[in-house]
């Protein structure tokens, strides 16, 4: 195997320990085998470093703008498929995946190597950009890491790093509509460009339909789309693939894995992560939170009767000796979207948690109003009992991980009725603020949050699910949302 290329520094030796799991991973994706595996990625991961230092000493020895260039990371995911190109054409194919054996002989892998104006809008936006900007767009877009992990490794302010990110987010949009401008297209694609763009600058814009009809026979266009639509949670999605290629996709719910795996309780630290994570201080605290399992699983079952009682509605709860406010942050269930962390939760059937596990207590009030204090009609119309209601939509919100600062969940909506689009919309108790989201795009007005359906999961199937995730910030407490609605119309608890 070759060898690995020896860190400068220990600034550099930092980076090609965070490098070093990115490469792999994607190489992973690229091979039949572990061992092809690290051999493609040690030879791409030397390939891609002496690139990078190359284009290095060229901009110091070079006055005036820099070349072109991706940032670290992208650029060595680049190198791994370039090498395996280079293993296909002497003979070694053999070694890799056989679906990126074809791509490789297709006409999709020339575009990534073709003429620089045929290439993906997202590869060129991203190389236009000055290196922190497109680091910091790709680490929190693709990478999937904390929004706070970002600004540390980029030097920033972690109280603006949300107001940064969202500056690089419509800075990266600027380029790839610049970039899809410069595009060779035909008449028909050149009369879309001015409507695509004025439609993908608004959350609430309708696509007109001879515009969905020409995205969806279009290539090009609908690459420019999705980088152009910074709403709808698909902007990672339009970098892994823009810029990867093959396999983008699998990329980046591999790296959304792997941030997870890092936040939860015992999973292995990032490369730079805090120090509380490595100190006697934090494991302690860690082991004192997993000892309030035995806490929250009473509770939980305390909770569960409660809300099984027949009192009608679900404030009913509130007002049987179980503040609403004291359950803790529920979500049991199967992960939906993103979050595929296989459960480590010390109970057999998922139902419970502390802080730093995957799932949590059964909630009462998930589907209760914020603010109810009388009880006038317990039933809704024309029912005579609880056991015989029911509902246009069930809710399952799911408590994935959670940290000091922050936490990610998700959502999960069933719906009797077809759907042609959707919002959901939920009250946080705690001034919880949401952060990022994926799959759905997200408005927050003081507590109430609404998340929009995105263009490719609006259509949903009666009887069919919708979900979405997202990462918030939460201080003191971290109690469960209540309120959750469908489109207007209340949800109860799956």
């Amino acid at each position: 195997m070759p060898d690995l290329p020896t860190p400068k520094d220990a600034a550099e030796a930092a980076l090609f320990s965070e490098c070093w799991d990115a490469v792999l991973s994607y190489a992973d994706l690229c091979t039949s085998g572990s061992t092809a595996a690290n051999h493609l990625a040690r030879e791409a991961f030397a390939l891609g470093i002496r690139e990078a230092r190359a284009a290095e000493d060229g901009t110091r020895h070079t006055a005036g703008r820099r070349a072109s260039r991706l940032p670290r990371i992208p650029l060595l995911l680049t190198a791994v498929r370039t090498t395996a190109a280079a293993w296909e054409a002497r003979g070694q194919g053999h070694r890799l995946d056989p679906d990126l054996r074809l791509w490789l002989n297709s006409d999709k892998a020339a575009r990534y190597t073709g003429p620089p104006l045929r290439r993906p809008v997202a590869l060129r936006g991203l190389r236009d950009m000055q290196e922190p900007d497109a680091s910091l767009l790709w680490l929190a877009e693709v990478e999937a890491l904390p929004l706070r992990a970002v600004a540390r490794r980029q030097g920033l302010d972690p109280a603006a790093a949300m107001e940064e990110l969202n500056q690089v987010r419509g800075l990266f949009r600027d380029r790839c509509h610049r970039n899809h401008l410069d595009t060779p297209m035909d008449a028909e694609c050149r009369s879309y460009v001015r409507l695509l763009d004025a439609v993908t600058r608004s959350p609430v814009a309708e696509t007109p339909e001879d515009l969905s009809r020409h995205l969806a026979t279009c290539v090009e266009c609908a690459e420019a789309a999705a980088c152009l639509r910074l709403h709808g949670g698909g902007l990672p999605a339009a970098l892994a693939q823009g810029v990867i290629g093959w396999g983008g996709l699998a990329y980046l719910e591999r790296r959304r894995r792997a941030a997870e795996v890092r936040m939860s309780a015992g999973g292995p630290p990032a490369p730079d992560q805090d120090a509380e994570w490595g100190d006697p201080a934090a494991d302690k605290t860690r082991t004192l939170r997993n000892g309030l399992l035995v806490a929250a699983v009473l509770v939980s079952a305390l909770a569960l009767a409660v809300s099984l009682m027949p009192f009608g509605e679900s404030d009913d709860s509130a007002q049987g000796g179980l503040p609403a406010d004291s359950t803790p942050v529920a979500g049991p269930g199967n992960p939906s979207g993103p979050s595929l962390v296989p459960d480590t939760s010390p109970s057999s059937t998922g139902k419970h948690t502390g802080a730093d596990t995957r799932s949590g207590a059964p909630k009462p009030s998930l589907g209760g109003t914020p603010s109810a204090t009388s009880r006038t009609d317990p039933e809704p119309q024309g029912t005579s009992s609880p056991t015989a209601r029911t509902t246009a939509c069930e809710v399952a919100y799911d408590l994935v991980n959670q940290w000091p600062d922050g936490f990610q969940a998700t959502v999960t909506v069933t719906t009797a009725e077809p759907l042609d689009s959707w919002r959901v919309a939920w009250s946080f108790r705690d001034g919880q603020r949401v952060d990022q989201m994926w799959d759905a795009s997200v408005a927050q007005d003081g507590s109430r949050v609404t998340a929009t359906a995105a263009d490719y999961n609006k259509h949903v199937p009666a009887d069919g699910t919708l979900s979405f995730g997202f990462l918030a910030s939460w201080q003191n407490k971290n109690t469960a949302p209540y309120g959750f609605s469908l489109n207007g119309a209340a949800c109860t608890p799956s």
